[in-house]
C-alpha cells in the first residue's frame, strides 16, 4: 500500500482503519504505459509497466528518505530499464526488467538507492548447487574455449579444463597431463584435443609413475591421434584419467 501521511488533528476513522487493514499486505498499484519519472507519492507503491516498446523509469534525488522502497513489475513485452536521473542507483544485477520480471528500489539516502532485481533477463551468476527443472536452454547451449598449439611438446594448464585444444605440427608431438600436485583439476574435468597437423600426437602423462591414462589405444598409457582425429580426456580420480576417441 502507499505510505499513509497523518497530520496534527487528523482522526483515524473506522473506514480509514478498514482500508489500512485491507491493504496491509498489498501495495497501491500505479499503472504506466510509457516512460515514467518517479514522484514522492510513489513511496511504498508498486509501479506496473505495460508497454510493447522499451520504457524507462527515472529516479531523481530529494524525493525519498533512507529506508523508503518502491516496487516495480513489468508485464509488457517491451523491456523496462530503471534509469538514474539525478539520483544514484546501484545494483549487483541488471537494471533492465524483461516481461514478467520485477524488482525493488531501496533508498539508502535521499539521493542514493540500491536496486534488487528478481529479473530473469540478462546475465545471471549462479553459486552453489543449482537444480534446473523443466527449463529450456537456448543456443548457444555450450561453448568451449579454444587453445591452439603448434609446439612439439605441450603440457596442459589449469585453464585447459573444459577446453578444446588443437595441436598442429608437421613433426611428431606430445600432449601431456601433469600430476595432480602440479595442476589440481577437479575430478570430472574434461579436456578435448584434436590433431590438425601432419605429425602424430601422442597423449601421455608428464609423470607416468604418478599419473595414469587408461585408454583402448594400442599402447594404453600413451594413445596417439593422427591428423584430423580427436580424443577426450576425463579425470576420474586424483591422478587417473580416461582417454577415448579416434585413438590408436
Amino acid at each position: 500500500m502507499a505510505k499513509q501521511t497523518w497530520g496534527v488533528g487528523d482522526v483515524l476513522t473506522s473506514s480509514a482503519l478498514n482500508i489500512l487493514q485491507t491493504n496491509d499486505y498489498n501495495q497501491t498499484v500505479n499503472s504506466k504505459t510509457a516512460n515514467y519519472v518517479l514522484v514522492a507519492s510513489d513511496v511504498g507503491t508498486r509501479i506496473s509497466m505495460n508497454s510493447a516498446s522499451s520504457t524507462t523509469i527515472t529516479v531523481n534525488t530529494s524525493l525519498f528518505n533512507a529506508g523508503d522502497q518502491v516496487y516495480f513489475v513489468n508485464i509488457g513485452a517491451g523491456i523496462t530499464t530503471i534509469t538514474a536521473g539525478t539520483a544514484t542507483v546501484t545494483t549487483s544485477g541488471s537494471l533492465a526488467l524483461g516481461q514478467y520480471d520485477s524488482g525493488t528500489l531501496y533508498f539508502t539516502a535521499t539521493g542514493a538507492a540500491i536496486f534488487f532485481s528478481a529479473s530473469a533477463s540478462g546475465d545471471v551468476t549462479l553459486t552453489g548447487t543449482q537444480s534446473l527443472t523443466n527449463k529450456t536452454l537456448v543456443s548457444p547451449i555450450v561453448t568451449y574455449s579454444i587453445n591452439a598449439q603448434t609446439t612439439t611438446a605441450y603440457v596442459t594448464v589449469a585453464s585447459d579444463a573444459g577446453a578444446f585444444i588443437t595441436v598442429s605440427n608437421a613433426s611428431s608431438n606430445t600432449f601431456k597431463i601433469p600430476t595432480n600436485a602440479t595442476t589440481a583439476y577437479a575430478v570430472g574435468t574434461t579436456i578435448q584435443v584434436m590433431n590438425i597437423g601432419a605429425g602424430v600426437c601422442t597423449i601421455s602423462a608428464v609423470t607416468p609413475a604418478t599419473t595414469t591414462i587408461a585408454s583402448a589405444g594400442a599402447v594404453s598409457a600413451s594413445p596417439t591421434i593422427a591428423q584430423y582425429k580427436a580424443a577426450q580426456l576425463v579425470k576420474v580420480s586424483t591422478d587417473s584419467w580416461y582417454c577415448f576417441g579416434a585413438i590408436a
